[in-house]
């Protein structure tokens, strides 16, 4: 299995990024409850009535492999949501059918399993995805197929795709604000940046760089550590090198990295009160399984967390934790699962058929949702507007919230702090707009 992207991978992809690969070493989530047992590599469908009375839907998700941890929980937010659905009926008279399928954290195998799940299993779409990687790989398959899929993790942007709906973070959404925040917060506080070497991390310090240079932050120092290592000594010596008097640390590390890397940051002397982290792939799951001790005081922006107070935040937690146990917490790429899966339903209640995918497409233009993390509204870049969030994380291991908009944030699928995709938008509502037209 070859699930890292080497130096030509990131040159073919150009500015994009492959997500944020929220792997954990120490904790492992249920497996999700989809109606059958799941064996690796094999599909999965819940009972269900004749063919004719129910819509199949695919969900394609890593069950396998080094991604299964952080995306069994999303499986597990969109079966609640198509359990809540069916409860209420179903869609269009008929219930929803879920047919699963292990990308197991192989991106070839995701393009296959995206075939499988539209030519055989005939689905009216599919929820699915968690990396870049994985989502660049099934993107030719959705596109030449002229099928759709919504895809629900935070990413970097620079894509927009009319086969794609993305219900997480663009990075105007999560990585803009967190920066802008950090410059208030820390007054002339240089910052280094710290990431996975993979396109993520890269092309999300390109444009906090970018960003800093317009705003007047200065980044000091930059580096890399290859996906999967926890060699982070040499890091740790660059920081404190770059950085004598301390300073702020984004972080754009994934997976397991993140252990060894918080650790060896306590045993170094580096506290959160002199070198504060905002990390962007650290939600509730990834703190339990590194360990609050070490990241009690940090700070993680995302747009929704487990401690949102709302009526609709505490319908969802309670929901989950009644349908998969008291223990288990929710995050924000469980959330955006858990949207995207009720607002296609909205979208094909509106569009009166879920075969039909234009109709399905212009019918979640402009539809609105009552989201946990608030209302939320599709627009016609096929992008969520939604909340900013910086949480805290404090003694339990949840986030205290320090920062949220007032508002939701409109997405922009361009970024405009790079300058070849600056004044460059989205519409898919006007023909002779499209995926990519100069706006200003």
């Amino acid at each position: 299995m070859n699930n890292k992207f080497g130096r030509r991978e990131f040159l073919l992809f150009g500015s994009t990024m492959a997500g944020s690969l929220l792997l954990k070493s120490c904790a492992t989530a249920p497996t999700p409850t989809t109606g059958a047992s799941t064996a690796p590599g094999s599909s999965s469908t819940a009972s269900a009535p004749a063919a004719g009375d129910v819509i199949k839907v695919g969900i394609l998700h890593s069950l396998t492999g080094t991604m299964a941890i952080s995306e069994k929980s999303v499986v597990d937010a969109e079966n609640l949501a198509i359990d809540e659905i069916n409860a209420a009926g179903g869609v269009l008279g008929k219930k929803i059918q879920a047919i699963t399928e292990d990308g197991q954290s192989d991106w070839p195998t995701f393009a296959e399993k995206a075939k499988k799940l539209i030519d055989q299993d005939k689905v009216a779409t599919v929820f699915g995805c968690w990396t870049s990687a994985s989502r660049k790989a099934v993107l030719p398959v959705f596109e030449s197929k002229k099928h759709l899929l919504w895809y629900p993790v935070q990413y970097e942007g620079q894509e927009c795709s009319n086969n794609v709906f993305y219900t997480g973070a663009a990075p105007n959404q999560q990585i803009e604000p967190s920066v802008d925040w950090l410059m208030e917060k820390y007054k002339d506080k240089e910052f280094f940046l710290v990431g996975s070497d993979y396109v993520f991390p890269r092309t999300a310090n390109l444009i906090i760089k970018a960003q800093l240079a317009a705003k007047g932050g200065k980044s000091v120092g930059e580096d890399y550590i290859p996906l999967g290592v926890n060699e982070v000594k040499p890091v740790i010596a660059k920081i404190k090198a770059a950085l004598p008097n301390g300073g702020v640390i984004y972080n754009t590390l994934n997976g397991d990295t993140n252990v060894a890397f918080f650790k060896e940051m306590q045993a170094s002397g580096m506290g959160a009160d002199k070198y504060p982290v905002m990390s962007v792939s650290i939600a509730e799951e990834e703190v339990q399984a590194i360990g609050v001790e070490y990241l009690k005081g940090h700070f993680a922006a995302w747009n929704y967390f487990q401690t949102v107070e709302n009526p609709a935040s505490k319908k969802f937690v309670a929901a989950f934790k009644a349908k998969y146990g008291e223990k288990r917490v929710v995050n924000d790429p469980m959330e955006a699962a858990y949207i995207m899966v009720h607002m296609w339903a909205n979208a094909v209640k509106k569009a009166g058929k879920a075969d039909d995918l234009d109709a399905v497409k212009k019918a979640a233009y402009g539809a609105t949702f009552d989201a946990p993390e608030g209302p939320v509204t599709m627009n016609a870049n096929h992008h969520l507007s939604k909340y900013v969030r910086i949480g805290e994380v404090v003694e339990g291991g949840l986030f205290k919230v320090v920062y949220e908009t007032k508002e939701a944030v409109k997405p922009l699928p361009w970024n405009q702090f790079v300058a070849e995709t600056k004044g460059f938008a989205c519409d898919y509502s006007d023909p002779a707009k499209g995926g990519k037209f100069k706006a200003a």
